[in-house]
């Protein structure tokens, strides 16, 4: 294991956590989008059927099962224990528009057509889109708070990272992985501007107009590997909103 791939995990596992502490601190979901979260427990669910049927090392097998317990821990908090402190007027980005293309998309274009592989594949797409309705929450609110902003944050860097694990991978082990790589690559897109705004500016930058400007930037965008152009903002929103 390369120290990119091991600080991706790294900075992924204090994504988790941050937002698992403010929710359980605050007692309070407000801002945080339990669609999200509900696709990112699909999202490692689906990834790591393979803790029942073969074992790699302890620490891969530790990991899935943090992933996957924090995963689910998020969901309860975010619609049992802390329900009525939960924003769904606001959540409402329609989820059945990423899950539906991204299994037909899974279904043909994957390493082996076979149950665990195409789930895995559905996994990897899936993860590349899963954080679209916590950034389309936050731009309905227009406002994020510090602890969600640093939530975004340790994911943006999670998936950075990875992207420079593949190339190590490639020039130094002969690793290739396009499926995993152009989602990678998606996901990576999605945080740029975001990314840029925290850096550069600060906390105080995830306000109204940066975080409305950085989601509706996206719809210009050609999604890559899932051939699918987003519609002029106006017209999304009709799309998406229920």
């Amino acid at each position: 294991m390369n120290i990119f791939r091991l600080t991706g995990d790294l900075s992924h596992l204090a994504a988790i956590i941050i937002l698992l502490l403010k929710i359980w601190k605050t007692r309070s979901c407000a801002g945080i989008s339990g669609k999200s979260q509900i696709l990112f427990a699909l999202v490692f669910t689906t990834r790591y059927l393979d803790l029942l049927t073969s074992f790699i090392s302890l620490y891969n097998t530790s990991m899935k099962v943090i992933y996957i317990g924090c995963a689910y821990a998020t969901v309860y908090l975010i619609y049992a224990k802390f329900k009525a402190t939960y924003d769904g007027n606001h959540d409402t980005f329609r989820v059945e528009f990423l899950v539906v293309p991204v299994g037909g998309l899974a279904f043909l274009v994957n390493h082996d057509f076979s149950p665990l592989e195409i789930l895995w594949t559905f996994s990897i797409y899936l993860e590349s889109v899963a954080i679209l309705p916590q950034l389309f929450m936050i731009s309905k609110t227009g406002e994020a708070e510090t602890i969600t902003t640093h939530y975004l944050f340790f994911l943006g860097l999670y998936r950075a990272l990875y992207l420079i694990n593949w190339i190590w991978r490639f020039y130094f082990e002969g690793f290739f992985d396009m499926i995993a790589i152009v989602a990678g690559v998606v996901q990576t897109i999605l945080y740029c501007d975001f990314f840029y705004l925290y850096v550069t500016k600060g906390e105080s930058s995830c306000s109204l107009l940066t975080q409305v400007s950085f989601l509706v930037s996206f719809n210009e965008w050609q999604i890559i590997g899932l051939g699918l152009r987003s519609v002029p903002a106006y017209l999304m929103r009709q799309f998406i909103i229920n």
